[in-house]
């Protein structure tokens, strides 16, 4: 199996993919989904409606280059159209493992800045966290003698 499939069948485990129109329409809808993945002999209509999910909302929509009978293998399904992927670091690598970045820059682009962005956010959650954990400790020339007022 594919190493980008690989990545379809994690996210999937971890809960970060959402399988099927119904239930990527409603990630994409929602602002959830980061990268709506079209198999490759999926129906014009189906890709028209994948386009249409995440026009105008800064997400992004790829055309896959496996099947979808490849696709559903991977999850544990017969076959699978379309998905969504709702994390930032899984959608990005699996836009990696596709390889041929030329074709797919501006998705890689994209998905790397989203990632950078989570990133920062996770380490300022941390330092906060240890923040209110720790306390903020006064500094020596704050601190007055005794008996001074």
């Amino acid at each position: 199996m594919n190493k980008a499939l690989n990545y379809l069948s994690l996210a999937r485990k971890a809960g970060r993919l959402e399988v099927g129109e119904e239930p990527t329409g409603a990630a994409a809808r929602a602002c959830h989904a980061r990268l709506v993945v079209v198999a490759c002999d999926a129906s014009e209509h189906a890709v028209r409606r994948a386009k249409s999910y995440v026009a105008g909302s800064g997400q992004q929509c790829l055309v896959c280059p496996f099947t979808k009978d490849e696709m559903g293998m991977c999850i544990g399904r017969r076959e699978l159209s379309m998905a969504a992927i709702t994390d930032p670091a899984l959608a990005l690598a699996f836009v990696q493992s596709l390889g041929e970045p030329e074709k797919y820059e501006a998705a890689l682009a994209d998905l790397q800045r989203r990632t950078q962005r989570v990133r920062q956010r996770q380490l300022e959650e941390k330092a906060h966290q240890s923040n209110l954990k720790r306390g903020k400790k006064p500094s020596a020339s704050s601190k007055k003698p005794n008996g001074a007022k």
